[in-house]
C-alpha cells in the first residue's frame, strides 16, 4: 500500500495522516528551488520518514571501499548531507506536545499547490487533556529569492483558553538512517558538520558549520515575525549552542484567538568564503524577506510560476490522472533547477538523498531537453555547470589514456564518484548526452554567446574523446569498442548503436561549431586536419544491422545471444540485478531499460519508419524496465509506430511512478529524469514532436479518451503554442520572426500572432502486432528497486 493522493488538475493532496507512508509523502511534498531543498517533513519533525534539508552542492567526502583496487578507480566518494534544518516548528498546547500519534486528530490535510508553489497543511487536533487547536501552516522555498525558505505557522484556540508555546528550531547533525555499508563511512556521515560559530539577537539566530573532510562552510539563519489576533503579548526568547538554535514563543490565547509566526530561513554555503561573509549573506536574506513580508513572498512565488506555466503548462482533456501527473512532473523539474545557478541537478533533485545526491547522464539526456524547451534560463545554468567541470573531465580522460574530456558518470562537484566501472567508466555515452544538450540548447535558443564562451569547448573536447576512443578498420569504418550503452544489463560491448549514433552527432556538431567560431577553434588548437578527422569518423561510424532478423542489434552480437528465460522468472525475481549475477545478465538478451529504442527517438532521422516498427517490436519484448528511465522512450516510439494503447500504458506507468510509489523507493526522493519523461512522452508521443537540424516537426495523434492536448515550446525567445484535437491541430507563434515547421510532412510557415490550423492526421496503422512486454513487467505493475 502507498499514500493515496487526491487527483486534482493543479495540486497533489492527501486528506489523512498515516505514518507508514510518511517517507513517500515527504518526497512528493518536497519543495526546492535548485539551491535549497526541504523534504515535506511534518512541521514538528516527528513522526517522520527521513529528515531532509539540503543545499545543492553541499556534500561530504569519504573513502571509496573496494574489495580489490584497480587502476583508475576513484579514491574518494561524495555523499549529500543534511545541512542545519530550519523547517522545525514544534508546538506545546499547555504542557502537552502536539503529536499526530497522540491525542486525537479530527482532521489532517496537506496540499502541494502547483501554481502557488506552496505546501499547505491544516490540522484539527485535540490533546489527551481535551485541549483543542486548529493548526494552519504554509511553507515555500522561494523561487524568487535564492537563499530563502519560509513558513507561516498559525495556531488557533478553538473552544477554551489556552497557553501555547511554539518552539522554532534550526537543528544540525540530525540522526539519519544508515545509508552506507562501510562502517568508516557510516561514522563519518553520522555527524558530518562541525560547529564554527553561533549567534542570536532577538528572534534571530544563525548557525555556522563546516564539513569535516570536504571543507565546505554552511550558514543557516532564522528570524521570526510574530503577531496575535487578540490582546495578549507574546513572550519571545532565543538561545543557541553549537548544533541548535531555538526561538521560544509563548502566549495565552482566548477561544477563537490565533497566534501567527512567520519563520524566515536564509541559507548560504561556500568552499572559499569566510564564515563571517556567509553569516552576513544568510542574515541579509532573512532581513530582506522580513522587509517584504509573507504576502509579498507568496506573490513573488506565484509570479515566477505564472511566467513558467505560460509556456510550460501541458493541458490534457480526458485523462485527469495524466493531467495531474504532467503538471506535477513539470513543477518538480522546474523547482529542481530554477535557481541551481551553475550547480548540478541530482538524480533525485533536492527531494531526498537517494543515489547519494549524485547527478548522472540522465540529467542531460532527459531533463535538459525539457528545461531548454520550457525554462531555458535554468538549462543555461546547468550547462555552465558542466562547462565548469571540464578540468575534472580532462583529468579523467588523461587517467583513462584518452584525449579530450570524459565527464563523470556520477558526481556532485564534477569528480568521478562511481566505483562500479562497467556501468560508469565504460558508459562513455554520457559525453554525447552533454554535447547533445549543448547543441539542442543552441538550436532552440539561438544563444551564440553561450556557444562561443562554453558550448564549443565542450563539443571540441568530447569530439576529441570519441576520436581517441574509437578505431578505424581497413575499409574506413569507425568502431567504438568496449563501452556500455544506456542498458546496464548489457555491459562493455562493441559498437553500441545508441553510443555510436550519439558520438556521430557529437562529432558533426563539433565540426559545425568550430567553423562558426574560428577564433574559438584557434584558441583551442583545432585545425583543419582535426576537423576533417572528426567528419571522417562520423561518416564512417559503424551502425550495425542484422540482415537475418531485419533489426539493428543493440550492439555487436547482441541478437545472437540466448534470450532470457522470462517464463522461468517469477514476480519476486525482479529487479533482475538483485537476484541474478551480472555476468548472466550481460550474456543474455534482456534489457534493464530502453537502449536501441532510445536511439530510435534521439537519432530519429537515422532510421526508416519500418526499421523503427520492427526494432520496437523486437526490443519491447525484452525490456523489463528495472530502471525508471525506460518507459518514456517506449511511450514515444510505441506511439510513432502505431501502438497508441501501449504508449498510453507506458505514460500511465510514468504518471504512477512516484505518486503510487511504483518502484518502492520514492522514500529516497523523486525520480526527476522519469518525471521529465512524462513531458517527453506526451509531447513527442501524442504530439509527435521531433527536433533536429532542420527545426521542429510534428505528427500528432491522440489516443481514445483524450479530446485535447495543448502545450508550449520556447523557440528563440518566443513561445510556439501547439493545440491538438482529434479533428485539427493549431499552431500559434507568440512573437518574433516567422518560423518554419513541419506538420505530418507538410511545411508550414508560422507568423507571430496568426494561428494556423491543419487537419490532425489519421492514426498510424502498425505493421507489427502489439508487443507483449516480459511476463510480470507489464506497464504499471508495482516493482521493488530501481
Amino acid at each position: 500500500m502507498t499514500a493515496c493522493f487526491t487527483v486534482e488538475p493543479w495540486a497533489v493532496g492527501i486528506e489523512s495522516v498515516d505514518t507508514a507512508h510518511l517517507a513517500q509523502e515527504e518526497s512528493v511534498f518536497g519543495l526546492s528551488n535548485g539551491h535549497i531543498g526541504w523534504r515535506g517533513n511534518l512541521d514538528e519533525g516527528d513522526p517522520r520518514g527521513v529528515a531532509g534539508s539540503y543545499l545543492n552542492g553541499v556534500f561530504e567526502e569519504h573513502p571509496m571501499p573496494y574489495a580489490e583496487d584497480g587502476y583508475g578507480y576513484p579514491e574518494t566518494g561524495q555523499t549529500v548531507i543534511n545541512v542545519p534544518n530550519g523547517q522545525l516548528i514544534r508546538l506545546l498546547v499547555g504542557d502537552e506536545p502536539f503529536d499526530v500519534e497522540h491525542g486525537t486528530v479530527h482532521a489532517h490535510t496537506r496540499r502541494l499547490d502547483l501554481r502557488e508553489g506552496t505546501l499547505h497543511r491544516e490540522v484539527d487536533w485535540e490533546s489527551a487533556e481535551g485541549r483543542r487547536v486548529h493548526i494552519n501552516s504554509t511553507r515555500l522555498v522561494s523561487l524568487e529569492h535564492r537563499s530563502l525558505a519560509a513558513v507561516r505557522y498559525r495556531v488557533q484556540a478553538l473552544d477554551a483558553p489556552l497557553a501555547v508555546t511554539v518552539l522554532s528550531e534550526v537543528l544540525a547533525n540530525e540522526p539519519l538512517p544508515v545509508t552506507h555499508d562501510d562502517p568508516r563511512v557510516q561514522e563519518l556521515l553520522a555527524r558530518p558538520l562541525e560547529a564554527v560559530a553561533a549567534s542570536e539577537r532577538g528572534a534571530r539566530s544563525t548557525l555556522l558549520h563546516r564539513t569535516r573532510r570536504s571543507g565546505l562552510r554552511v550558514a543557516v539563519s532564522a528570524d521570526h515575525l510574530v503577531q496575535i489576533s487578540g490582546e495578549g503579548t507574546p513572550d519571545v526568547t532565543t538561545e543557541v549552542d553549537d548544533d541548535l538554535a531555538r526561538t521560544r514563543i509563548r502566549v495565552d490565547l482566548a477561544p477563537g484567538e490565533e497566534l501567527e509566526v512567520v519563520k524566515l530561513v536564509g541559507h548560504e554555503w561556500s568552499a572559499s568564503l569566510a564564515p563571517q561573509t556567509l553569516r552576513d549573506r544568510a542574515e541579509e536574506a532573512v532581513e530582506e524577506a522580513a522587509r517584504l513580508g509573507w504576502d509579498e513572498l507568496v506573490a513573488g512565488q506565484r509570479a515566477v510560476l505564472d511566467r513558467y506555466w505560460e509556456c510550460g503548462d501541458v493541458r490534457i482533456e480526458g485523462d485527469a490522472r495524466l493531467q495531474q501527473a504532467v503538471r506535477f512532473a513539470l513543477f518538480q523539474v522546474f523547482q529542481a533547477s530554477a535557481r541551481a545557478e551553475a550547480r548540478s541537478v541530482p538524480g533525485k533533485g533536492l527531494t531526498g538523498s537517494g543515489y547519494e545526491g549524485h547527478t548522472f547522464w540522465d540529467f542531460e539526456a532527459f531533463v535538459l531537453p525539457v528545461l531548454t524547451s520550457t525554462a531555458p534560463d535554468a538549462a543555461l545554468q546547468a550547462l555552465r555547470w558542466r562547462h565548469a567541470t571540464l578540468d575534472h573531465a580532462r583529468e579523467r580522460a588523461r587517467t583513462l589514456g584518452l584525449r579530450g574530456a570524459s565527464f563523470a558518470w556520477r558526481t556532485i562537484d564534477g569528480r568521478e564518484s562511481s566505483g562500479y566501472w562497467p556501468a560508469s567508466t565504460a558508459a562513455f555515452h554520457i559525453n554525447a548526452a552533454v554535447a547533445g544538450a549543448v547543441m539542442h540548447y543552441v538550436r532552440t535558443t539561438g544563444d551564440q554567446d553561450f556557444e562561443r564562451e562554453a558550448g564549443t569547448e565542450i563539443l571540441v573536447e568530447t569530439a576529441r574523446l570519441w576520436l581517441s576512443l574509437g578505431r578505424r578498420d581497413d575499409d574506413g569504418g569507425f568502431h567504438i569498442d568496449g563501452v556500455t550503452g544506456p542498458d546496464e544489463y548489457t555491459a562493455v560491448v562493441d559498437d553500441n548503436v545508441y553510443t555510436n549514433l550519439s558520438a556521430r552527432r557529437n562529432l558533426r556538431g563539433a565540426a559545425a561549431a568550430v567553423r562558426r567560431h574560428p577564433d574559438v577553434a584557434a584558441r583551442l588548437g583545432v585545425d583543419d586536419d582535426e576537423i576533417s578527422a572528426w567528419e571522417a569518423a562520423a561518416d564512417g561510424m559503424t551502425v550495425l544491422y542484422d540482415e537475418e532478423r531485419k533489426v539493428h542489434p543493440q550492439s555487436a552480437g547482441f541478437t545472437a545471444h540466448a534470450r532470457w528465460d522470462f517464463d522461468a522468472t517469477g514476480p519476486d525475481d525482479y529487479p533482475l540485478h538483485s537476484h541474478f549475477p551480472y555476468f548472466d545478465l550481460y550474456r543474455k538478451q534482456v534489457l534493464k531499460q530502453a537502449d536501441l529504442v532510445l536511439a530510435l527517438y534521439t537519432a530519429h532521422e537515422e532510421f526508416t519508419w519500418e526499421e523503427k516498427a520492427r526494432a520496437f517490436a523486437y526490443y519491447d519484448a525484452l525490456t523489463v524496465r528495472d530502471s525508471s528511465l525506460s518507459a518514456a522512450a517506449q511511450a514515444v516510439i510505441a506511439a510513432e509506430v502505431g501502438h497508441l494503447e501501449l504508449a498510453s500504458a507506458y505514460l500511465a506507468e510514468l504518471a504512477a511512478l512516484d505518486l503510487d510509489d511504483l518502484h518502492g523507493n520514492t522514500d529516497e526522493g523523486l525520480h526527476i529524469a522519469a518525471l521529465a519523461g512524462i513531458w517527453t512522452g506526451v509531447t513527442a508521443g501524442y504530439g509527435g514532436m521531433r527536433e533536429g537540424d532542420d527545426g521542429l516537426s510534428f505528427r500528432p495523434q491522440l489516443p481514445d479518451g483524450v479530446t485535447r492536448l495543448a502545450f508550449g515550446v520556447r523557440l528563440h525567445g518566443c513561445i510556439l503554442h501547439v493545440d491538438i484535437t482529434p479533428a485539427e491541430t493549431t499552431y500559434r507563434l507568440s512573437a518574433g520572426d516567422p518560423v518554419t515547421i513541419r506538420h505530418a510532412g507538410e511545411e508550414l510557415v508560422l507568423h507571430a500572432g496568426v494561428p494556423s490550423s491543419l487537419p490532425t492526421p489519421d492514426r498510424v496503422e502498425p505493421i507489427t502486432p502489439t508487443p507483449v512486454p516480459p511476463r510480470w513487467r507489464e506497464p504499471g505493475r508495482p516493482r521493488a528497486g530501481d
